[in-house]
């Protein structure tokens, strides 16, 4: 019989990567029509996965990246907040997006060793979503369903032990 070590755990590292989706939306262009010169859409979230003790005690770094694809004929700005318990701006992610035909937009940030400060995403308790038409009201994209996507996820290294 052989003597066991169970010391062993002492020397594990664990630290899995994690990858969720943080927001979806569409809005069609009859409905940023409606809206000329103004916020077509402006909602804040509650979003307190990120300030999860279990989350924001141990995440190490990581990516969120951003995907936009504009189908209509509108020149839009859009901007993505992520806001702390008491409603303060902690981190602001803005893209300003021509009429279509365009490619769809990505953006890469990282937060943590080669980025943002980490502290973003810990205190990050909720987000706020803005949109403004700064094109016309009455013009209508050729092509079939015009709309704006929009798209986030992330992707985070989480020490477990």
């Amino acid at each position: 019989m052989e003597k066991q070590d169970f010391d062993q755990y002492d020397d594990l590292d664990i630290t899995p990567t994690y990858e969720a989706s943080i927001f979806y939306l569409e809005t069609p262009e009859n409905v940023i029509n409606a809206f000329n010169g103004a916020n077509f859409y402006s909602q804040n979230f509650n979003f307190d996965a990120f300030a999860e003790d279990i989350f924001s005690e141990r995440v190490l770094d990581g990516v969120i990246t951003y995907e936009v694809e504009n189908t209509t004929s509108k020149r839009l700005d859009v901007v993505f907040e992520f806001l702390d318990e008491a409603g303060n701006v902690l981190d602001t992610e803005s893209f300003s997006i021509d009429p279509a035909p365009t490619a769809v937009l990505r953006r890469e940030i990282a937060y943590g060793n080669a980025g943002r400060s980490i502290d973003i995403i810990r205190n990050t308790s909720g987000i706020r979503l803005s949109g403004t038409n700064q094109g016309d009201s009455t013009s209508t994209s050729t092509l079939p369903d015009p709309m704006v996507t929009l798209k986030s996820s992330g992707k985070f290294r989480v020490r477990i032990k």
